[in-house]
């Protein structure tokens, strides 16, 4: 959604297929439109971050500093991982900015800067299980998705040892 017309097309589409959610990444001068197309629609807009390389947002501060005064619709795609690579907690910040956080992408990665590659929800450096008591704490009811973008030719293994280890530490904590 990079033009206005992408924005009306987008609104117009997703009435269409029922859906209340669009996830994109607009351009910062469009955001005061966007509030505008939440309020008519009664849709919510989630901007997701996407860590050190993206100049736009590249984590859930330049997102939320962005949208906090604009309509209570347009907030976050939180992908956390993205948001450790560029040096922020995520723990913290899905405290911090819970009321804007309406779709999060799980995953993990590998260290905390941006180097850092998307691994098992198990075998990274964000503590899964404190981002799991979190979530409980805030009450968060967004969706929550498996983001898993390493071995692309056999991911399954991996998807499956992420959806494993997620299932565990829900019933454990």
């Amino acid at each position: 959604m990079k033009t206005r017309e992408d924005i009306d097309n987008g609104f117009e589409y997703a009435k269409r297929v029922g859906v209340k959610l669009i996830v994109g990444i607009p351009n910062h001068e469009d955001l005061e439109y966007l509030s505008k197309k939440c309020q008519e629609y009664d849709f919510r807009y989630a901007i997701h971050n996407h860590g050190p390389e993206d100049k736009l947002y590249p984590d859930a501060t330049s997102v939320y500093s962005r949208v906090k005064h604009l309509d209570k619709r347009l907030g976050l795609c939180f992908d956390m991982g993205h948001n450790l690579r560029y040096g922020k907690d995520p723990i913290a910040d899905l405290s911090r900015y819970q009321d804007r956080i309406f779709d999060i992408h799980l995953k993990n990665i590998t260290q905390a800067d941006g180097d850092g590659k998307t691994c098992e929800l198990s075998r990274g450096v964000i503590s899964i299980p404190d981002f799991i008591k979190m979530l409980r704490k805030v009450k968060y009811s967004g969706m929550c998705s498996l983001e898993y973008e390493k071995d692309m030719k056999d991911p399954l293994p991996g998807i499956a040892e992420s959806v494993g280890y997620y299932r565990g530490v829900v019933t454990a904590v």
